[in-house]
């Protein structure tokens, strides 16, 4: 019969031997000695408590705060084609392509996204010259295409994921997974707001639905929840703003004073508690969003030359509700609105929603892009004719961009990560130019590439803000937009 096995490993029994355990205590010991000299001297790291780089008052967490540097920008209006927009039927410019439509790419990846990869395709669009700068842009988008001597185009970017979800979250987030902040709330946790009476970050979804990765887009993520986006548009208002009918308006002010002195007691009787006084914060502004977001929402005030413009009188139900999301989102900047994230384009497989053209990609570019043209380039020209660009960052974006070959057996694109196309216009940026540039056939990033850590940090140095520095700890790392990459693009600055 076998001998029972010692339950006790080698260093186990060592222990219980009394030399051996007190030669190996001195080790222990001398590091907690160490480690309460650290302390002291203040050089010992922070555990994982949460940590912030900037100070806010709970019960006023959006009042504004001054940014790193003096800023170039007040305000940013991202507008995401969701669904991945090809970059060669828009901006990417390829005459090589087009000689070789039809052609076998040597070389080339046999499989991508989808599948097997089928011959080289020609963009679906003619190109032709705008602007001064002679700017080459698909006649899909006419247009957007009279904007492009007042932007600073990127034909360099590159991201980490070739999924919509996870690269929608790294666009937004810097992350491919799921539970980090948004954009747009790093920038309201950062500098909070002018307006008082308006959310510091509104996303305004497309009327025919969220994109893919839905609210990560404009999540807290591990901010204080009071950082995150709140959602709402033309078509989809923010609800249970008003008192139900049976309520006067005497009764609701008499409640609201009630709820308001006991809150003050409460707080009184409790100082010190931040998330009670974030709480109450959110209740008193969603008490005076009663008013200020019902007035901001109410399109009627506008002209119906303005209305024209954009195209909210269309025909097309669903390019007239993104022209009222267009005319909505300049309203927003125009009252003071830090960031307004604005979606062109839905969650839906097959593309029928968005820009994600794997099977018929002309037919359903000639869909989105009569939807995004007109009202886009209206609120671009908008904030121009008002001043407003002089404060404003506009960034047009998509989360990755299209491969130059169709998919075998289909007359579409599939997902490409390793090359496609951004732009910015308006504060602090130089006008008329093209940065990076893709291969001959567009298929890859190959001058000045960047990534989209390199467009978050842009984007925050815009607003005076240094995107190093901007952090918040979150189970012991300082997490940042950026994560540990990133540089400001200068090239592109004014």
């Amino acid at each position: 019969m076998m001998p029972h096995a010692n339950p006790l490993s080698t260093a186990g029994r060592a222990l219980l031997d009394r030399r051996n355990f007190l030669s190996r205590s001195v080790t222990g010991l001398s590091a907690v000695a160490l480690a309460s000299l650290l302390q002291q001297d203040g050089l010992m790291a922070e555990g994982g408590a949460a940590r912030a780089s900037v100070e806010f008052d709970p019960a006023r967490p959006h009042a504004p705060r001054p940014p790193h540097a003096p800023p170039a920008a007040k305000n940013v209006l991202v507008i995401f084609c969701a669904g991945a927009c090809s970059q060669l039927e828009t901006w990417d410019y390829k005459p090589e392509l087009m000689k070789r439509d039809g052609q076998r790419l040597e070389g080339g990846p046999a499989v991508t996204f989808q599948g097997p990869s089928g011959n080289l395709a020609r963009p679906q669009y003619k190109f032709h010259p705008h602007g001064e700068t002679g700017k080459m842009v698909s006649e899909m988008i006419p247009h957007l295409a009279e904007v492009v001597d007042d932007v600073a185009f990127i034909h360099s970017l590159t991201s980490k994921s070739n999924t919509h979800g996870p690269a929608e979250n790294f666009l937004s987030t810097g992350f491919v997974l799921d539970g980090f902040p948004s954009i747009g709330a790093w920038v309201s946790y950062a500098l909070g707001t002018e307006n008082q009476d308006l959310p510091a970050f509104v996303a305004i979804p497309d009327p025919r639905g969220v994109p893919q990765a839905s609210v990560n887009n404009w999540g807290p993520g591990f901010l204080p929840a009071v950082f995150q986006g709140t959602p709402f548009s033309s078509t989809q208002p923010i609800g249970n703003l008003a008192p139900p009918p049976a309520v006067s308006e005497s009764a609701d002010q008499a409640a609201r004073g009630l709820l308001s002195q006991l809150n003050a007691e409460h707080l009184r009787r409790h100082p010190g508690d931040g998330s009670l006084s974030a709480r109450i914060a959110s209740y008193e502004l969603a008490a005076r969003m009663q008013l200020s977001v019902p007035a901001i929402s109410d399109l009627s005030t506008e002209s119906q030359q303005t209305l024209t413009m954009y195209g909210a009188d269309s025909q097309n139900e669903t390019k007239a509700s993104f022209a009222r999301n267009c005319i909505l989102a300049r309203r927003l900047i125009e009252n003071g609105v830090r960031f307004v994230q604005l979606f062109n384009g839905a969650y839906a497989s097959g593309g029928a929603l968005n820009w994600d053209g794997h099977q018929k990609l002309r037919e359903q570019y000639d869909v989105h892009g009569e939807i995004l043209d007109q009202p886009a380039a209206a609120l671009f020209r908008d904030l121009k004719q008002r001043g407003l660009l002089e404060e404003t960052l506009v960034v047009w974006c998509t989360e990755f961009g299209r491969m130059p070959m169709f998919q075998k057996g289909a007359q579409g694109r599939d997902h490409n990560p390793q090359g496609f196309t951004a732009w910015l216009g308006g504060a602090g940026v130089k006008p008329g130019v093209s940065y990076g540039a893709t291969d001959e056939l567009g298929m890859k990033a190959v001058e000045n590439v960047l990534s989209v850590h390199d467009l978050n940090a842009t984007i925050l140095h815009l607003l005076g803000l240094d995107h190093l520095k901007l952090t918040f700890r979150q189970n012991g790392i300082d997490r940042r937009l950026t994560d540990v990459h990133g540089h400001v693009i200068h090239d592109i600055l004014s």
